[in-house]
């Protein structure tokens, strides 16, 4: 089976391509859009492995929550690319993939926490047990400072939630492991099962997964969370 995934929900943008289970991936951290540089990876990415774009079996892509015009951006792209080829979609959660990539070894709790701006982040958890990602909280995005974690004292932070606020959940976290980002190679591994039990779905019916539905604050919001961020 041959998967395109892409993942442009934070700055570390990245396409990546699955071929029978083996990865390969292009990747940048840019401060600001990035769309410019999918395309041409995704064809260096199929010419790189000796495939035509017409060899895809389906296309994923980061679904979110992450930042609006990056969400956008890898679901219309991914839209773009499935209905030209007549091709499967799925959307994963990009902070399922924050946690599958911040993934080391063994058996894992993952807290997996996006900086959202706005004084908030975005937030879900993980258990890596036996290969397989299981979610544990659903994403969600709140104030840090209102943020819990799930029953157990052996979860690991990751993400770079944790950069901006340092203290969140700190006492209760096993470890943090704030440089980690969403991949596409994540996208790709936890989108491969899905399409193999057929769960690709039409690419007119995918949709990014915001989660928080308001792009800006008022003043007296801002203060109320702590400042101007």
């Amino acid at each position: 089976m041959n998967l395109l995934a892409l993942e442009t929900s934070t700055r570390h943008i990245s396409v990546a391509l699955w071929r029978d289970g083996e990865l390969t991936e292009r990747a940048e951290v840019l401060a600001n859009g990035g769309s410019e540089r999918l395309l041409p990876w995704v064809r260096q990415l199929l010419t790189a492995a000796d495939l035509q774009i017409t060899d895809l079996d389906g296309i994923a892509f980061g679904a979110g929550p992450g930042g609006f015009t990056g969400l956008r951006l890898a679901c219309g792209v991914a839209q773009g690319l499935a209905f030209g080829l007549d091709l499967p979609v799925v959307g994963v959660s990009s902070l399922a993939a924050l946690a599958l990539a911040s993934y080391q070894r063994g058996t894992e709790h993952l807290f997996a926490c996006l900086d959202a701006r706005m004084n908030e982040v975005y937030c879900a958890a993980y258990l890596m047990r036996d290969g397989t990602l299981e979610s544990v909280m659903s994403e969600l995005v709140s104030p840090p400072q209102q943020i819990g974690l799930p029953p157990g004292q052996d979860w690991i932070g990751c993400g770079d939630g944790f950069a901006s606020y340092p203290e969140l959940l700190a006492t209760r976290l096993a470890a943090v492991r704030p440089d980690c980002w969403p991949t596409a190679a994540a996208v790709a591994q936890l989108a491969a099962p899905r399409f193999a039990r057929g769960e690709g779905i039409d690419a007119s019916l995918a949709h990014p997964l915001y989660v928080r539905d308001k792009v800006a604050l008022t003043t007296a919001e801002r203060l109320a969370r702590g400042g101007a961020k």
